[in-house]
């Protein structure tokens, strides 16, 4: 049974159904009986660092067998909270923040550059769904070497950004024309929303292949409802296939493309033309964000909404047979009372665990390989990320470490100290003196999150924080302040 079938099936007919906003309509919703969103993280204060207040993480569960490695999102929508970008820790106590204002934060990962890993994010507007935006590359301490734009004279989307292993991108970009929409009921001369895809060369910025979905893809194919500037395709990912072509996802069409070198479909995973054979519990619908892993499965964010034709979204990994054309789910991902009309993310981990980001819902969570939950958190309520994932990461600010000090009431004067990205941090040595220039090593205390308090007990005038590693080395110190009287 395809999914429009499905639909039709639930009562609910493609002519009918209700135009959706913001990133492919957002109807995600806690299920009653999932946690309550009250228990949602408040916005940090930081003494050191009033200018940071995006969220972390509220953990509420941190099994043995867990990955360690920092969380990458990037929260936005919460109308009285900053966004931007955050990495996080095992705990939820932010490591990294990089706000934005008046403007959207997607897609913040890992990824590597000329052989070296950076960070890598889209930030910009959002239109029709879309974006309208750049895409930037940041080196180790945190400083943006490349800044780059679509190609064509397109505007860059929020969809997509993959550097390649030659140094190439992979990004998605939209563009509004004519068409003529009788075939489904609309105008002659209506307006859609034509979704594609370029390879650019990041050394020259030459365009390599762009690829247009209203070249490829036939009107009626899409599951999405007719409305002004129709978005009847909604590319949502780009990728690599093992083999050098490409995979990529439709939301509108409910369905994953392998698209040849030259342009050409090689095939169709679900949607109403699917080339495969769906097994049980195989089929999706409004999903995103599909990747084949190395073993040769795909992994995809089933949505399963808006509108809803599924109970909860899911993460799922299929084994495509294409011989046979057969596609079967091996193993799916949920996670109670939690459907997510829009956005999302799978990530296959080095460990086999798989990491979920839930998109319109404000959550992620690690289940293992066989599908038990040994991660769970809460992003601030109201909070979205487009995507999430769990990688290793080695920063050094090119900042120093910042410091305050401060007498609350009568009590004695504490320090406090951070070091905003500095992912190496252990412990401070406080210092001091009667003079900036002749500080000497006061007391070391415990990295205790993001700011560690120090009591400045006799120390003073004059004090410093310096941040310790592992093996008790400096990797950097702060300037100097003084110790009120």
């Amino acid at each position: 049974m395809t999914r429009r079938e499905l639909i039709r099936d639930a009562g609910i007919g493609f002519a009918g159904l209700t135009a959706a906003g913001g990133l492919g309509g957002l109807a995600g919703k806690l299920i009653s009986g999932s946690p309550a969103a009250a228990q949602s993280p408040l916005a940090p204060r930081w003494v050191t660092r009033p200018d940071l207040q995006i969220p972390g993480l509220t953990v509420l569960r941190n099994e043995p067998g867990a990955s360690r490695d920092p969380i990458f999102m990037a929260p936005y929508n919460a109308p009285d909270a900053q966004a931007g970008a955050v990495i996080v820790d095992s705990s939820g106590e932010p490591l990294w923040e990089n706000p934005v204002a008046d403007r959207v934060t997607t897609n913040f990962k890992v990824q590597r550059y000329r052989g070296e890993p950076v960070l890598v994010w889209w930030q910009g507007e959002i239109e029709l769904g879309h974006g309208v935006g750049e895409y930037v590359i940041a080196d180790s301490s945190y400083r943006p070497i490349r800044r780059i734009q679509a190609g064509n004279g397109r505007r860059g989307d929020l969809h997509e950004f993959v550097i390649t292993p030659r140094d190439t991108a992979l990004l998605t970009s939209y563009e509004v024309t004519r068409a003529n929409l009788r075939s489904v009921g609309g105008s002659p001369n209506g307006t859609i929303q034509d979704a594609l895809f370029q390879e650019i060369d990041l050394h020259s910025g030459r365009v390599l292949m762009e690829w247009h979905s209203l070249d490829h893809a036939g009107l009626r194919e899409s599951y999405a409802p007719l409305t002004p500037d129709w978005d009847y395709f909604h590319i949502n990912s780009v990728d690599l296939d093992h083999d050098g072509n490409l995979l990529i996802s439709s939301r509108s069409t409910h369905t994953i493309y392998k698209i040849a070198r030259d342009g050409e479909i090689i095939w169709r995973l679900g949607g109403g033309r699917s080339d495969f054979a769906m097994g049980q519990g195989a089929s999706f619908a409004w999903q995103h964000h599909a990747r084949r892993l190395p073993d040769g499965t795909l992994s995809v964010f089933d949505n399963g909404a808006t509108p809803a034709v599924e109970p909860l979204s899911r993460g799922i990994v299929l084994a495509l047979d294409e011989t046979a054309m057969q596609a079967e789910l091996i193993h799916q991902y949920t996670r109670r009372g939690i459907l997510s009309g829009s956005q999302g993310s799978v990530q296959e981990l080095p460990s086999g665990n798989v990491f979920i980001g839930w998109g319109e819902v404000p959550r992620v969570s690690e289940f293992s390989r066989d599908g038990r939950l040994l991660f769970d958190a809460l992003l601030a309520a109201k909070h979205e990320s487009y995507r999430a994932f769990r990688m290793p990461w080695q920063g050094k600010p090119a900042s120093s470490p910042s410091i305050a000090v401060q007498i609350p009431g009568r009590s004695e004067a504490t320090v406090y100290a951070s070091w905003n990205g500095a992912t190496e941090v252990r412990a401070w040595r406080l210092l001091s003196g009667s003079a900036p220039d002749s500080l000497r090593p006061e007391r070391t205390v415990r990295m205790a999150g993001f700011e560690t308090a120090l009591p400045v007990g006799r120390a003073g005038p004059h004090v410093a924080v310096e941040a310790l590693d592992a093996r008790g080395v400096s990797l950097g110190r702060s300037a100097s302040a003084p110790v009120p009287a």
